[in-house]
């Protein structure tokens, strides 16, 4: 078996397409092939791995910013990922990554992001878990006792105010790690587009006239609180009035609708209003973070640690071992690569497994949990400054890919 692994073009598309509707299944009426047109102006990168002209495994890319640490951070998002039945377990899927991150890291990408079906598989190539985005069921007749808000007031957005809702959602975005910028394609959705995709967005406005929170919703049909169902995509709120003046406005509607199904993540600090938190997760995607680039992910963050200074080393896949000391000088991070194997590093300095390095990075996992499951080893008297330099902010997500 030869197998060869490179950039999926248009003329593979019916191939790709096909194997897609194995992993994914297959809509009614079939899943057609993108146009040439559609392709091209989709702007994500795609992998496959063929044996002769046999397309056997395939993986898209998409290339985004996404939030960590206060900065908008080159991101590589891993979605579409399929392999042949007959080929699962064959090591089709390691030769794909290898090179499908090769490329977005030469081409200055320094973590990886994907939603995986199975954790499993992709932990063995350097991603672990980070957090999840969910959608969860909340009662609207609960939200009725919710308080009312001190000097906010909700009305309704049009697309004059699309810049006052991307400025809410990148406020908010700044002060988590995670979330997506939406930016570019293919979470950059034009003004008109966005708010024909909604039944209404819903803005919270304060007493000086500033929008300090908003909520995109989708009524759904019946008006029969026992069934209606409506969606709520974002509501994102910037104090906790705001939060207030949102959830009420969702819950004005518990006479027809009894369930909002709301996309959250973690412990969202716009629920932390509600005076009862009684829900039920709908639907759970867990959410995998791989670092590409030691020193692009790890270098320049704000850190009020100065003078901090940890020497530690990354045991795992070849493209992230090694040793380093990572300095706090000037209110930023600097990280010096040391030039020793990591095997006697082990004895001198902390070892962090690649799955450990995300988890610490992302701010999900104390040193002290890392050390518990095993992603942490060597001596601990680093712990401290090594959990405090990446602390600070939630794990949050809104979009799925």
């Amino acid at each position: 078996m030869s197998i060869t692994v490179r950039p999926v073009g248009y003329d593979d598309q019916p191939a790709y397409t096909r194997l897609g509707g194995e992993a994914f299944g297959v809509p009614d009426g079939g899943r057609a092939v993108p146009s040439r047109e559609e392709w091209a102006a989709a702007g994500f990168r795609e992998w496959g791995a063929f044996d002769g002209d046999e397309l056997t495994a395939r993986l898209r890319v998409y290339g985004f910013t996404s939030w960590f640490h206060g900065a908008p951070v080159s991101t590589a998002g891993i979605a579409g990922v399929a392999v042949e039945p007959e080929r699962r377990g064959s090591g089709h899927l390691a030769r794909l990554f290898a090179a499908a991150l090769t490329e977005a890291r030469e081409g200055g990408e320094t973590v990886s992001t994907l939603y995986p079906t199975a954790p499993g598989i992709y932990r063995r190539l350097g991603y672990e878990v980070i957090g999840s985005f969910d959608d969860v069921d909340v009662p609207l007749q609960n939200l009725a006792r919710v308080p009312a808000p001190d000097g906010v007031v909700t009305r309704r957005a049009g697309v004059a105010d699309f810049d006052a809702v991307v400025g809410v959602h990148r406020a908010w975005a700044a002060r988590q790690n995670g979330p997506i910028s939406r930016a570019e394609k293919p979470f950059w959705t034009p003004p008109e587009k966005f708010f024909a995709d909604y039944t209404g967005v819903t803005l919270a406005v304060d007493a000086a006239g500033e929008v300090v929170g908003f909520a995109s919703w989708i009524r759904g049909e019946g008006y029969t609180p026992a069934t209606a169902v409506m969606e709520v995509d974002d509501l994102i709120a910037l104090t906790p009035d705001a939060a207030r003046a949102l959830w009420r406005t969702i819950g004005s509607f518990s006479t027809v609708v009894g369930t909002a199904r709301v996309s959250t993540s973690g412990l969202d600090p716009a629920w932390l209003v509600l005076p009862d938190l009684t829900s039920t997760v709908h639907a759970a995607h867990p959410y995998m973070l791989r670092i590409l680039d030691v020193a692009g992910a790890l270098g320049g963050i704000e850190s009020p640690l100065e003078g901090a200074r940890v020497p530690f080393a990354v045991r795992g896949p070849a493209d992230l071992a090694g040793a380093w000391t990572l300095s706090v000088a000037d209110g930023v991070t600097h990280l010096e690569h040391d030039p020793v194997a990591v095997d006697d590093a082990h004895h001198e300095r902390p070892v962090l497994t690649a799955n450990g390095l995300a988890l610490l990075y992302a701010g999900a996992q104390s040193a002290a949990n890392l050390r518990l499951a095993g992603h942490l080893a060597g001596p601990d008297g680093y712990d401290a400054v090594l959990g405090a330099l990446f602390a600070g902010r939630q794990v949050h997500v809104r979009d799925y890919f």
